[in-house]
């Protein structure tokens, strides 16, 4: 959820591309319910969630064609861990576990930034629009060495079309070398695959960026998620959805005009979910981009 493209571009309005990869660790260990961390089998499921841990690497190629307009391309790969323990109607237990590494979806993300304009205090800023889609190039039925297929929420793909649309504005202040940003982006599913639907996502984010030096400079961020309900019978209604608030503090270092690394640290502020659901108590993002 920390957005890296403004943080290592700030405001700019510059025509040419920027690679950008990096890579995600996301260690779901805690499970939950509503806001309280609940034991493993506490709240009865024909499954009990155990873990799950996240290690993605995410390839971004954003191309700014003019001052107006830019568009941006994001492809995951997705390497998962899951644990979960199955309750068998005779009463017994099955431990089940997946690990795979498989390409998640693509986003493709184009924008429109209007005019830039400059304040009283000659600070550059500009706002724009968000439009694209999700498509579905990740798979949706990954299996275990057991031949069981993951649950929907685990697949490195929805196997759904979502759209996307929102709005962001980016501003220097009048405080030398510091600027801002903030953006909201809704997704929402325009199809069903395979008795799925996922809920819709609305995205809310801003920070701020200060050059601390010719090099370094400190980033600061809040990450907001509204989640709905997944539906469809093969989907889990009572334990998806939530609301979330997180803050990232983080840093990026410039080795030349072109190369930066970046580096992130993300923790909650506030976690509601739906049911029993897990979630992580810290993330990391690590990442390099640069101009090509």
């Amino acid at each position: 959820m920390v957005d890296t493209q403004w943080s290592m571009q700030g405001v700019t309005t510059t025509p040419g591309t920027r690679l950008d990869l990096r890579y995600e660790y996301i260690n779901q260990d805690r499970v939950q319910n509503g806001r309280s961390r609940i034991g493993v089998g506490q709240i009865p499921r024909d499954h009990d969630e155990v873990q799950t841990v996240n290690r993605n690497f995410v390839g971004t190629l954003d191309h700014t064609f003019n001052a107006n307009w830019g568009m941006t391309a994001t492809l995951p790969v997705v390497h998962r861990i899951h644990h979960h323990i199955q309750n068998n109607d005779d009463g017994s237990q099955t431990p089940e576990s997946w690990n795979f590494t498989e390409m998640g979806d693509l986003r493709l993300l184009g924008r429109y930034q209007f005019t830039p304009t400059e304040s009283a205090e000659h600070a550059l800023g500009q706002w724009g629009l968000y439009f694209g889609a999700k498509l579905p190039t990740g798979s949706h039925r990954v299996t275990n060495a057991e031949g069981e297929r993951a649950e929907r929420t685990l697949q490195p793909g929805t196997g759904t079309t979502d759209a996307l649309f929102g709005a962001f504005v980016r501003r220097a202040l009048p405080l030398k070398d510091l600027s801002w940003f903030a953006q909201g982006l809704v997704q929402f599913p325009l199809n069903s695959r395979e008795d799925y639907k996922p809920g819709r996502r609305l995205f809310l984010d801003t920070g701020l960026r200060y050059e601390a030096g010719e090099r370094l400079a400190l980033l600061l961020q809040a990450n907001g998620l509204i989640r709905g309900r997944d539906s469809g019978a093969q989907a889990e209604p009572e334990d998806s959805g939530g609301r979330s608030l997180w803050v990232s503090p983080g840093v990026s270092y410039a080795f030349t005009k072109s190369i930066q690394a970046y580096g992130f640290m993300q923790l909650p502020l506030y976690q509601y979910v739906n049911g029993v659901q897990l979630i992580a108590t810290r993330s990391f993002v690590f990442g390099l981009s640069t101009r090509l």
